[in-house]
């Protein structure tokens, strides 16, 4: 009895200006090899761009597109690739297109800030979705109808997302285990030296304890209060009321860790978050001091202009980098 051929699954890929190759390679790659390690061509794919011309990927590297916007008919999943400063190109055409594809019931994904044009077509609304770190925040800011998590990757049925870099690469993984078995997805894993395919629950940023060298669970505790209470600001009492210490014991505890008081580490992440905030979202100066615990915009600026060197308008015209 002759056995039938695996169908092929044909993936579109959108370059957006500016996209990380990184995750472009991380998505597309690992079908490469499955067809390699399979020896069937279980995967086919295309290069789409919003014009004519190739696209330059972050780094400068030209990308030609292999296909037209119309022709996406026998198209199994499309992903948006993006990267920085996706606020910079006239997303209108992209948007349109994008919810033609999902009127063609195209599987619709983006990885990295690929998710936030799929935001702006409409396609994400109730849905799970995900992003990368830097732009999650701006995320939850301008669409407020989208659940959006800090996970690697998220799939909610015909809609993949993921948080770009080498994250793509677990996504897939996941995705030709579900299709073709979890064999081959190892077989893949091991042609990518990767050793370990991470679940989509996997966290984005590196581990507190690693990231600042400590394994103090107060201070690790401490830190995380403050990182999800960036709007509405937590007192040095009420951190260590939470965290089962007194607010002097606590000043001590991050002069000795970090080299640095509880309320300058704080204002540290409510800056960080907000220069993310002024890159890569249309929030008002108002709405984003805000959005990042403070008062009165003066105070902001102040406070930016002293960790950054410039003002937050300077810093918003800045080119993207």
């Amino acid at each position: 009895m002759q056995l039938d051929t695996p169908s092929t699954d044909i993936f579109g890929f959108l370059l957006i200006p500016n996209f990380s190759l990184l995750s472009f390679a991380s998505a597309l790659e690992p079908l490469r090899m499955a067809n390699r390690a399979s020896g069937n061509e279980l995967y086919g794919w295309r290069i789409y761009s919003p014009t004519d011309s190739p696209i330059l990927a972050s780094n400068g590297i030209p990308f030609p597109n292999t296909h037209k916007l119309n022709d996406i008919s026998d198209l199994h999943t499309l992903i948006v690739v993006s990267g920085i400063d996706n606020y910079a190109e006239d997303a209108e055409p992209v948007v349109n297109w994008l919810k033609i594809a999902a009127r063609n019931r195209i599987n619709i994904g983006a990885v990295s800030t690929g998710t936030e044009l799929l935001a702006r077509a409409g396609l994400l609304k109730g849905r799970h979705c995900t992003i990368h770190w830097e732009n999650q925040e701006s995320l939850k800011e301008s669409f407020s109808d989208i659940l959006v998590s800090d996970e690697i990757y998220e799939i909610d049925q015909d809609l993949l997302t993921c948080s770009g870099g080498v994250a793509g690469l677990d996504m897939m993984l996941h995705l030709i285990s579900e299709k073709h078995g979890p064999e081959l997805a190892k077989d893949v894993a091991e042609q990518s030296l990767h050793p370990v395919i991470r679940a989509a629950k996997e966290k984005q940023r590196m581990e507190l304890l690693l990231r600042h060298q400590t394994h103090h669970p107060k201070l690790l505790k401490a830190i995380e209060l403050m990182q999800k209470n960036l709007e509405h600001t937590l007192s040095c009492k009420d951190i260590g009321d939470k965290v089962g210490v007194s607010a002097r014991q606590l000043t001590r505890l991050f002069k000795q860790q970090l080299d640095l008081s509880p309320s300058a580490h704080y204002l540290d992440l409510r800056l960080e978050k907000a220069h993310y905030l002024l890159r890569q979202s249309s929030l008002s100066i108002l709405q984003l001091s805000t959005a990042c615990g403070f008062t009165y915009t003066s105070h902001f600026a102040r406070c930016y202009r002293r960790k950054y060197g410039m003002s937050p308008r300077e810093a918003r015209e800045l080119p993207p980098q």
